[in-house]
Parts: C-alpha cells; structure tokens; sequence
C-alpha cells in the first residue's frame, strides 16, 4: 500500500509541475537591459521574453509578426520611454495586446538634449539606465509592476529586488571608486553616439561623440573635422566602439588624431552569454574596466 501511495504521489507531483511552469507570469521586455532588470527582480515567478536581443539595436529595431505574438500573450509589458522605442505603440496596436504597461523611467530625472540629434519630441535622453543611480528606479519600478499584476508574489518581488539593489548599490561605489583613480584632466573619451549622457552625469567623465544619442543619425563633416580638431586640443586619449554601431567611422578618427583605440562600450544592449556583457551589472563593470584601463595610464 505504501508503495502504490509514493507511485501516485510521485505521478500527481509530476503532473502538478507543468501547470505551475504555465502559471509563471509572462514579460515582455522591449530591450535586454530591460529584460536582465525583470529577471532579477522577477525570478522563478515569471517568464521574460525579451524584442530586442543581444548586440542589437533598440533605436533602428523593426518588430516581426512574432514580435506581436509575444506582445498579445504578456500579462505586463516594460518599456523604457522617452523616445526610445518609437515602433512600440504601432507593435502593440497591431497586437490588440491588453497588458499593463510600465515605463521603467518613471520618475527618473531625465537629461536634456542640446546637440540637436533628438529623435523624441521630448528632448529627453532615453539612455537612462546609464546611471547606476537610475537603474535602482528602473528596479523598483519594475518591482511595483510585477506586485500589480502578481500580488500573491510581492513578498518575493520584494526580496529579490532588495538582494539586486544591494548589489547595484555596491556597483556604484566601485564606479566611483574606479574614476576617482583617473587624473582629472584624462577624464574625456569620444564614443560612438551620445549614449553615456547619465553616465558623464554622474561620474565625471566627459564623452563626446559624432552620432546624437540615436544610432540612426548621421554626423555631417564638419561634425567629424570639428572633433578630431577637438581630440588633438585637448589631447583626448582614447576613442571608444560600441557594440551596436559600425567601427569604421572611430577607427578613421582614431587613425587621423593618433588617439588609442580604448576597446568597445556597451551602451544599448546587452551581449549573449558568451560575450563580455551578459548582465546589466557585467556591462557597467566592463565599461568603467576598459575607461580605466585607457584613461589612468
């Protein structure tokens, strides 16, 4: 009798493990940085699915019919905002999709645009998450989100994201450990497009770049001629690649200024598992190692 009762406990306990799978809240994060975000804030309580992958380009993205399937089966959608996923009213219209939808910005001190390369209404600069600061906002409001639509799971929602803030609040301090060993007058780089805005902001690097914060706008000439007549002034140090943009344009400025080639940024996405940059918390490390790296010698 006993064994015929651990026959059918083990069978139901088997049956009984693809509905809680089912029952896991489905996420739709428009971006990865986004989608690492809910995953350390949502756990094993939900399931992120996220648009637009590793290495690749929120601003120019162009959703797929697959893309709105994923919209219509989500429960919560989280956005960044602020002008960076124009294609996203569109995607969800076409969906018909009636999940909630957070602005993970929300309450975010946003930093102006003044080059004239905006591609929001707003002249707001999307690339928020830039700040360690801010990332703790785009957390808690993700928190707050997943709490609305899961209530039964906020205690969890809440402990996990307290952990990952803790460990955001230690990232911070090492970025701004990391920059104080900088001299200051080595404290400028160029980068590929205006994407580290919230970073200069807060830790004191100065970035200059050709493109505006889109990598869809294209810098004229006298752009180009007027920041390499920059980098040679001032003696910048270094120019930096992205992983999103095309290498070409820095490597011509590199090679006409005789600045260094200081590596690649990560700025809009995340890379895959392999990369250097799986996790929002391994993209800020990388960065602020190869800032050092290039700036302090």
């Amino acid at each position: 009798m006993r064994h015929i009762l651990a026959i059918l406990t083990v069978v139901l306990f088997a049956a009984a493990e693809p509905a809680q799978a089912q029952e896991r809240l489905n996420v739709v994060a428009t971006f990865s940085i986004l989608g690492d975000f809910a995953k350390n804030v949502g756990g094993e309580r939900v399931n992120v699915t996220t648009l637009v992958g590793p290495n690749s380009d929120t601003h120019v993205y162009t959703p797929t019919p697959s893309d709105a399937k994923k919209i219509t089966d989500a429960k919560l959608v989280i956005v960044n905002g602020l002008g960076l996923e124009g294609w996203l009213p569109r995607l969800v219209k076409s969906s018909g999709s009636k999940a909630a939808t957070v602005v993970a910005t929300k309450g975010i001190a946003t930093r102006k645009i003044e080059d004239g390369h905006s591609h929001d209404p707003s002249d707001a600069d999307p690339h928020a998450w830039q700040s360690v600061v801010n990332a703790k906002t785009y957390v808690a409001n993700i928190r707050d989100a997943l709490i609305a639509a899961d209530p039964a799971g906020a205690e969890a929602y809440k402990a996990n994201a307290a952990s990952y803030l803790s460990k955001l609040d230690a990232l911070d301090r090492d970025v701004r450990d990391a920059v104080a060993k900088i001299p200051p007058e080595r404290r400028s780089v160029i980068s590929t497009h205006d994407a580290f805005g919230y970073f200069a902001a807060a830790y004191g690097i100065k970035f200059i770049a050709p493109q505006g914060v889109s990598t869809e706008s294209e810098p004229s000439a006298r752009d180009i001629a007027a920041i390499i007549s920059q980098i040679k002034k001032q003696k910048i140090p270094a120019v930096f690649l992205e992983n999103v943009s095309d290498p070409r344009l820095m490597r011509r400025i590199a090679a006409e200024t005789g600045a260094n080639i200081g590596g690649t940024l990560y700025s809009d996405s995340l890379t895959d598992e392999k990369g250097p940059a799986p996790t929002y918390i391994d993209l800020v490390r990388h960065n602020i190692k190869a800032l050092t790296s290039a700036l302090s010698s």
